[in-house]
């Protein structure tokens, strides 16, 4: 497939490119086929595939867990049952080891957030040539199929966490106690508007930091996938050079799509945790 484009640039620039849908300059609407047209979208396109992707994951998350449940066995668990009540156990152990109140929602959440963006990081294992090949057979320019290198999607989780952790820090220290947090630390009252500076920073760099550490190291994983996959249009030699690195980096890439899930389940574990604490 590399050897299809006519420079290592366009390869690279077409499979880091997100199916736009949007307004277009003529004031149609429709899918983008150049970065001009995605440029010209604006802030207001969506990306199809990120959002097609996603989704169906989710989807297939939902439904292959409440087919383990329904056939759930309690005198014969085997096979996938085992491996979803080990998961459940693992997901609860860490709730208990973070999070010091008592919260319903805390545990499902972090299930969710840990499957949900695993899966999608997961998606990053399949040849970056194969399905966008596919798509192009029936007329679909672009085509990236792992969510989490788009940082709309990246963007969306976090800010879905950060609307849980200003809810409940309202919730458990009422506006007047979440103020004085903000407000009365960590220096004297009298240097009120040096804590709210520092403590403001702090608070909104929750949901940058946890957008822009997964975006980061899916994207750099991409990234790595398709430069060894431009190997493959430089000869015989080299393309098996290029097929030993990406199954070294495929296996390497294992470790780094479940810590990259599972630092994102902690860290909103954590920061509910820090909203959930009453003031003092």
């Amino acid at each position: 497939m590399a050897g299809s484009y006519e420079t290592s640039g366009e390869y690279i620039k077409h499979h880091l490119t997100n199916l736009v849908y949007g307004q277009k300059a003529d004031g149609s609407w429709g899918i983008a086929h150049s970065a001009e047209e995605i440029a010209d979208m604006g802030f207001w396109s969506i990306n199809l595939d990120s959002m097609a992707f996603s989704i169906g994951l989710g989807v297939l998350f939902l439904w292959f867990f409440r087919k383990i449940a329904v056939k759930a066995s309690v005198e014969t668990p085997a096979g996938w049952q085992n491996f979803v009540e080990m998961l459940v156990e693992f997901i609860d152990e860490s709730v208990r080891g973070s999070f010091s109140g008592k919260n319903d929602l805390i545990a499902p959440l972090s299930l969710t957030i840990f499957v949900w963006i695993f899966l999608m990081n997961l998606m990053d294992l399949v040849a970056v040539d194969h399905i966008p090949w596919l798509a192009s057979m029936i007329g679909i320019p672009y085509l990236k199929i792992v969510p989490s290198t788009d940082p709309n999607v990246t963007f969306g989780l976090s800010l879905a966490v950060f609307a849980l952790v200003l809810y409940y820090s309202f919730k458990m220290k009422g506006a007047g106690g979440f103020f004085a947090e903000l407000a009365f630390h960590p220096f004297p009252k009298f240097l009120m508007p040096v804590n709210l500076l520092l403590e403001g920073v702090t608070l909104i760099a929750k949901p940058i930091s946890l957008a822009l550490r997964l975006f980061g190291n899916m994207y750099a994983g991409e990234m790595i996938f398709i430069l060894i996959a431009l190997m493959y249009s430089g000869g015989w030699i080299l393309g098996i050079f290029g097929g030993f690195l990406q199954l070294g980096w495929a296996i390497f890439h294992i470790l780094i799509i479940t810590l990259q899930a599972f630092i994102f389940m902690t860290l909103t574990i954590v920061y509910l945790d820090m909203a959930s604490q009453e003031s003092h």
